[in-house]
């Protein structure tokens, strides 16, 4: 019998939500995958424990906050895995994604921005450059498993399945009140500070929109959004023959994160995941309030329009974000700093042709945004 090969995993964003328990997996499944490189911004003493405990090169670690973009990217390079999982936040996992792509590797995706910016330039690179896109969030991961039972010409409808955050259900008289430790109270999920933020305001999921709309080539008016309060719905996809297949299960990202990791195959879970079908009652199935969440529709409007146009949604609701957080703004302003950002370069928006371009454009929204403050 031949010695299996170990799986080599290079983790950029460790010693975020997501790359921690990438690492639990990893540990989990240490007879099949090797952890060879590990990227984080600006938590050293964590990434050093980390390393330590994988027993990781020294040279195979970096830290962007102070080694730079560069870095990370010599870091794919050098340690020459078969899988980079980017776990990176915000639009600075763009270079990473479009890197890893390039180099004809597996690209586990846990970076939403990287293809709401990128969007086509980032799919086509990843159906031309001989590497693999593999989504880890766990809506995309969803139906990605979901369309192993037909193809995208045989769909109807994606339900992307929402838990409406720690608000559904307040008016915004209520949202003007609440403060960013209410924010970070999320009801299903265990995630970093500006997803959890973004679930609360509904951004995430209109990002999540923009995001299905690119991997898996389907038209807004196909995709529609569907409140489910317990998280057991990871998303659902709807064919043409009246069948509706849907992804269940716990609500733990390291769910999705493995079979990123296992794909084609499936492992056994690292944990009891399982769930006894027969105690559950209702499932609360509806609709989002958009007129009370405003962030979601503001999604749709920039993705409709295409182009620089989810650059520019990204890029303001990253600072109005990192501002609330901060408790330099209410939860309101978010929205609103979005609209304006929207509204004020509208002018501006223009066919995706570089990356350069949407770096560039970046840049001055997040000037923009920032003088708005």
């Amino acid at each position: 019998m031949g010695v299996s090969v170990k799986k080599r995993i290079c983790i950029l964003g460790s010693t975020g939500s997501i790359g921690v328990q990438a690492l639990q997996v990893a540990a989990a499944h240490s007879d099949k995958l090797q952890v060879v490189g590990l990227a984080a911004h600006s938590s050293k003493d964590m990434l050093v424990s980390q390393a330590q405990q994988l027993d990781v090169d020294d040279d195979a670690c970096c830290l962007t906050a102070r080694d730079g973009m560069d870095a990370l990217l010599r870091l794919i390079d050098s340690t020459q895995p078969d899988i980079v999982l980017n776990a990176l936040v915000g639009s600075a996992g763009l270079r990473a994604t479009v890197a890893t792509l390039q180099a004809g590797l597996t690209l586990a995706l846990a970076n939403k921005e990287s293809l709401i910016v990128g969007g086509n330039l980032v799919m086509d690179l990843a159906a031309t450059g001989g590497g693999q896109m593999l989504p880890v969030d766990s809506e995309h991961s969803a139906i990605f498993q979901c369309l192993q039972s037909g193809d995208v010409p045989a769909l109807r409808t994606i339900w992307l399945t929402a838990s409406g955050g720690p608000f559904r259900g307040k008016t915004r008289e209520q949202l003007a009140e609440v403060k960013a430790a209410d924010a970070l109270a999320h009801p299903t999920w265990s995630m970093g500070p500006k997803i959890t933020v973004d679930s609360a305001t509904l951004m995430n999921k209109g990002l999540e929109v923009i995001e299905t709309h690119h991997l898996f080539g389907t038209s807004y008016d196909d995709i529609k959004v569907l409140l489910q309060p317990r998280s057991l719905i990871h998303s659902m996809v709807e064919f043409v023959d009246g069948s509706t297949i849907g992804h269940l299960g716990i609500a733990d990202m390291r769910v999705p994160i493995q079979y990123a990791f296992s794909y084609p195959e499936r492992w056994p879970a690292i944990a009891d995941l399982s769930i006894d079908y027969r105690q559950l009652e209702g499932l609360e199935l509806g609709a989002p309030d958009t007129e009370t969440f405003g962030c979601l529709d503001l999604a749709f409007q920039a993705g409709r329009s295409g182009g620089t146009a989810p650059c520019i949604l990204n890029a303001a609701n990253e600072v109005a974000v990192a501002a609330f957080l901060q408790d330099q703004i209410s939860f309101l302003d978010i929205e609103a700093l979005v609209a304006s950002a929207l509204d004020h370069f509208t002018g501006q928006i223009e066919p995706l042709e570089s990356i350069e371009q949407v770096e560039v454009l970046d840049v001055s929204v997040r000037t923009h945004v920032a003088n708005l403050l």
